[in-house]
């Protein structure tokens, strides 16, 4: 309690600079007009300018069983959460763990406003509750899209988080433990925050405070565009500790376009591994630079083969645009039309050559499935998996396969309901105890006749290799 007494004049004294900082970036003519009500009000017009397109969201699905409910698999669960209105004819961002699973999705806008005259009293009306559709959703960015059947509603532009800068003044905006229409305020702790070294995702890091039912909900800039959809904190106690993470908008728009286009993100490969040249690869492979992309593996008969790129090239840029890390390359490779074409500078031998690489689709993204199934029809209990039929539709979308029969692992449940290996989104179940599982009523049936602890053996496909798993029954 007394170093934080002794420190307390610094502080305020740090929060009063900063205040004073970003008002003469809003007001950099008029300096008579700097004073603390006129950044306070400009603060207001800025949040009144967002909160019409921020929603709060409340999704209804199911949970798996714990030690208390052990005879009944399943029971409701209601996730709460936030989003953002990214056009006006009702298309919202959210966080895919805020709706993934649930069978009812619920979205309450922010209170209407009649007129354009102020509310007389503080304690405004809630918005309207609209049922919400599931347009798509991305596990690997966390990201979702949903559509409200409403058009001319208020929404917000997505900014380039490549301009984002460390120190940054930012808001988070949403709806913390349920309590609708939020608004907190910090700066930007760092701009790309990779949480392990080999994580794919990279995240805006922010002070502002961010809690659970923040998630989905936009970060804001302080010209009010969206720089980051907020997605999780770091925490001990349950609540901010100053550790916020949001997806950066780049990251934002390529999925919310994709999924917006085509229901789900296709993402588009030239089969290289890009690395990121750090100053100990530069020096033990004696770089010429100690920044930017190294091709770390060229595939086999890929497009990247094909077009002559090798293991040891330099990626300068991919279209003109600078490349400067191995995330940032993949994130840029995202937005890239499949069958479309990319013009890549490299380095090779003190050489800067120009190469032109077709782009295809990875072929191992079973995120792809999850929109083609619901807990009520696809749900396998004994297993905790979303499965699907492996119909001719269903088959072009897969890799080549060893077998043209069984059920194709399309999700995992939230809780698992058994004990032993692991099932896999793509897996391929193809047998159970040598039994052949012609379809989901065949693999129900086959369950059907086993008790409770129980093991059986399940052979599978994954990635085109055969093997067995150990599932024990609960």
């Amino acid at each position: 309690m007394n170093v934080m007494k002794k420190f307390r004049p610094s502080f305020a004294l740090i929060i009063f600079l900063l205040i004073f900082v970003t008002a003469a970036e809003i007001y950099p003519k008029d300096k008579s007009s700097l004073s603390l009500k006129s950044i306070s009000d400009s603060f207001q017009k800025l949040s009144d300018s967002i909160v019409p397109a921020v929603v709060h969201i409340i999704s209804t699905g199911w949970t798996g069983p714990t030690a208390e409910m052990s005879a009944s698999l399943l029971s409701k669960r209601q996730y709460t959460g936030s989003g953002v209105i990214l056009d006006a004819n009702g298309y919202i961002i959210t966080n895919a763990h805020v709706i993934e699973g649930a069978h009812s999705i619920d979205v309450i806008l922010a209170p209407p406003r009649h007129n354009g005259s102020k509310w007389k009293s503080i304690l405004k009306p809630k918005g309207d509750i609209i049922k919400a559709v599931l347009v798509g959703l991305d596990s690997e960015t966390d990201l979702a899209v949903l559509k409200i059947p409403r058009t001319g509603l208020s929404y917000l532009k997505l900014a380039d988080s490549d301009d984002l800068r460390q120190g940054q003044l930012v808001f988070a905006f949403g709806s913390p433990l349920g309590l609708q229409n939020s608004v907190t305020m910090g700066v930007v702790s760092s701009v790309a925050r990779q949480l392990s070294a080999d994580d794919p995702m990279i995240y805006i890091q922010t002070d502002a405070a961010i809690n659970p039912g923040n998630s989905g909900g936009p970060l804001i800039n302080s010209d009010g565009y969206v720089v980051g959809i907020n997605t999780m904190i770091f925490t001990k106690s349950g609540g901010s500790e100053g550790l916020g993470f949001a997806v950066p908008s780049n990251i934002v728009s390529n999925v919310y376009r994709q999924i917006k286009d085509h229901g789900r993100v296709r993402r588009g490969i030239i089969g290289v591994n890009a690395q990121t040249i750090r100053p100990e690869i530069a020096r033990g492979l004696n770089l010429a630079q100690d920044w930017g992309v190294l091709i770390g593996d060229v595939s086999p008969e890929s497009p990247a083969d094909k077009a002559g790129l090798q293991i040891g090239d330099i990626i300068l840029s991919l279209d003109g645009k600078r490349m400067e890390n191995g995330r940032q390359f993949d994130v840029n490779l995202y937005s890239r039309d499949i069958n479309d074409t990319v013009v890549l500078e490299i380095l090779r031998a003190g050489q800067k050559i120009a190469v032109t690489v077709n782009v295809e689709e990875r072929a191992d993204d079973y995120s792809k499935f999850i929109q083609f199934v619901t807990p009520e029809e696809n749900l396998i209990e004994q297993f905790s998996i979303l499965a699907l039929e492996l119909t001719e539709d269903i088959l072009k979308m897969l890799p080549s396969v060893r077998r043209e029969s069984g059920v194709l692992v399309a999700a995992r449940a939230e809780s698992q309901s058994y004990r032993g290996d692991d099932f896999r989104a793509g897996d391929i179940i193809h047998t159970v105890n040598q039994t052949t599982i012609a379809g989901l009523s065949s693999l129900r049936r086959v369950l059907s006749l086993y008790a409770h602890n129980e093991p059986v053996i399940v052979q599978i496909e994954r990635k085109g290799e055969m093997m067995y798993l150990i599932i024990e029954l609960r």
